[in-house]
């Protein structure tokens, strides 16, 4: 009888995309879920594809329940982590991303597993100059601009190659930014679009990022635990696009006006440490926007997928579909 694969964060947006792919593949999911988390992103995967999850309940940074999570696995996608650029206490960004990191993969020690492949982001990796291409090869150059989910994964990250050198058998994957349906939370990606869809973006500055369709990315995960080598890292991305080009694309594809008024990148600095300062000492909620996301925002976080789509075979989705999809799903969820 083939031994499930377990998968931490299956609740989350990637890591629910990441079970759909191993069920439609005819694997068995250990999915592990953190307490009280909301199950329905996977009551959805189990509707869809009318297979069952095993779900066990496990805190990643307990290395004793993980362990027991662990037992009788074949091998396991650990992508749980906070993926938040403002909370009003970042001690569970820390705790989860580094804590939780540390823990699984103790854990994924004593289970013997026969390959681990770890969720990084290429938040972890540098940046080129102006609008070069980063790739795996790039050094980390962000500190002056880093929030604390930038600090954690690349924190994270490194323990993941400390593993790995010491002979665990890990597989490093980079996402890029996830568009697509089923963006429950949403994700800070997921409401760049809501915002776009709804009107709640006056205008547009200077900067570009790098897209990937979500399913594309769960397939990228699955392919590293086939064919990525331990120890790699594997940037799971597709399309470079500027701020400008993307949201004029999802206007486009909503049917909405797209934002017109260019913003000077000082004025948008200054804008969003304005807003994350009513955050942190008056409101307590979430801002639209803060000071260092913006600042990241601001540079072309271009990337070169070229030796995942060589060796792990990551496929590319129209980022037109992609965006399609994303928009199709929050109408249809009343998120927009």
């Amino acid at each position: 009888m083939a031994r499930p694969v377990a998968v931490t964060g299956s609740t989350g947006f990637i890591g629910s995309a990441v079970v759909r792919k191993l069920l439609t593949d005819g694997r068995d999911v250990r999915a592990i879920i953190e307490p009280g988390a909301n199950a329905a992103p996977l009551e959805e995967v189990e509707r869809d594809t009318g297979k069952r999850v095993d779900r066990v309940e496990a805190d990643v940074c307990d290395v004793a329940k993980m362990t027991a999570a662990l037992e009788g696995c074949e091998s396991l996608h650990h992508l749980a982590a906070v993926y938040k650029t403002w909370t009003p206490d970042p001690t569970s960004i820390y705790r989860v991303n580094i804590e939780g990191t540390t823990s699984t993969l103790l854990a994924a020690q004593k289970a013997r597993l026969r390959r681990i492949v770890y969720t990084s982001s290429i938040a972890a990796i540098g940046l080129g100059e102006g609008k070069q291409l980063a790739d795996e090869r790039t050094r980390f150059n962000l500190f002056d601009i880093a929030n604390e989910y930038i600090l954690t994964k690349w924190m994270s990250e490194r323990i993941a190659v400390r593993f790995a050198e010491s002979g665990l058998p890990v597989v490093i994957v980079n996402p890029a930014f996830p568009f697509g349906p089923r963006d429950a939370a949403p994700t800070p990606t997921g409401k760049i679009v809501i915002s776009l869809l709804k009107g709640e973006v006056p205008g547009v500055g200077e900067g570009g990022f790098n897209c990937i369709d979500v399913d594309d990315v769960a397939a990228g995960h699955v392919a590293a635990e086939e064919k990525g080598r331990v120890g790699e890292r594997y940037i799971l991305g597709d399309n470079n696009v500027t701020m400008k080009e993307f949201f004029e694309l999802v206007c486009d594809v909503g049917g909405v006006k797209a934002p017109k008024l260019p913003i000077p990148s000082g004025l948008g600095a200054a804008i969003a440490l304005g807003l994350e300062l009513w955050s942190d000492h008056v409101s307590h909620e979430e801002p639209k926007a803060t000071f260092r996301s913006i600042r990241y925002a601001q540079r072309y976080a271009w990337f070169d997928p070229t030796k995942a789509r060589n060796e792990l075979g990551l496929p590319s989705t129209p980022l037109r579909t992609s965006i399609a999809r994303a928009v199709q799903w929050f109408r249809s969820h009343n998120m927009v």
